[in-house]
């Protein structure tokens, strides 16, 4: 027993003991399902409606299985549909997120603490809320079945407003009043003073942009007809339908691919991403 912990109270050292446990209960919840979808993917058809489960396969099916989720439908494909929809999406929300979060932290002007307010309610909006309404507009702008009809109701974040806002309000004033003097303007301020300093914040949004696009379902499945430009959650229901919802081992192993970015991309950025989200929480 280590020093910190003789000095807890039998109290203390419980409910330390009960958090751990329903975190760590918690965490098996979570990660149950993606464990259970990689060990499929890793099993020929016998082994997957065996009576008895088993984690491991008995004979490893990996070739097969990843190899049929690339054949049967294109799963390359899907997968760069993804990249190239959530990196056009994170472009537009960035560049549209920084001056305005800019405008509301560091700008005096009438009308900016209701603006806000306007903000946190944009929060509270489901986007199923929206969908009608934008699916007219792409309809009379003739962009259904397009790349443009995915990403143009995505690249203005709300959230992502709010988060660089708040992040900006940790930027001494000082910084901004200097760079006045030096003869910048506001614009000027943005790209050259305010977004270096905001890097760690923008990672953080980034990869929480990444998540949340990569993984949208809802939208793409109203506008988007042809199967290539499905992003990979649509995919996936392409490649169910065409398997009819029996080659579980091709279909848990192309799901395995389509989650493996998301994982990469946390563990890659995990530091900056917990950096961003602690500084956007100081002030």
């Amino acid at each position: 027993m280590d020093r910190m912990t003789r000095r807890m109270s039998p109290a203390a050292f419980a409910f330390a003991a009960f958090r751990h446990a329903v975190l760590g209960l918690g965490s098996v919840l979570m990660l149950a399902p993606f464990v259970l979808m990689v060990a499929i993917s890793l099993k020929p058809p016998g082994e997957i409606f065996a009576p008895v489960f088993t984690l491991l396969p008995e004979t490893w099916a990996i070739w097969e299985n990843y190899g049929a989720a690339f054949q049967r439908q294109p799963l390359a494909r899907f997968l760069f549909n993804g990249f190239a929809i959530t990196f056009a999406i994170f472009a537009l929300q960035a560049l549209t997120a920084l001056p305005c979060a800019y405008a509301l932290a560091k700008l005096r002007w009438r009308g900016r603490e209701t603006t806000f307010v306007f903000v946190l309610l944009g929060l509270l909006i489901p986007p199923q809320v929206t969908a009608i309404p934008l699916y007219i507009l792409m309809w009379q702008l003739g962009i259904l079945d397009t790349y443009a009809a995915i990403v143009m109701p995505s690249a203005i974040s709300v959230f992502g407003i709010f988060l660089m806002r708040q992040f900006f309000r940790t930027v001494p004033d000082d910084l901004i009043h200097a760079a006045r003097l030096d003869g910048l303007g506001e614009f000027a301020i943005v790209w050259r003073i305010m977004l270096p300093t905001a890097i760690p914040a923008l990672i953080a949004f980034g990869i929480l942009s990444f998540v949340w696009n990569w993984n949208e379902f809802f939208w793409p499945l109203i506008v988007v007809q042809s199967e290539e430009l499905a992003p990979p959650p649509l995919g996936i229901v392409f490649f169910a339908n065409a398997e009819a919802g029996t080659a579980y081992g091709p279909l848990m192993a192309a799901a395995t691919v389509v989650n493996a970015p998301l994982v990469l991309a946390f563990l890659f950025a995990q530091r900056w991403f917990i950096d961003g989200v602690t500084m956007t929480g100081v002030k």
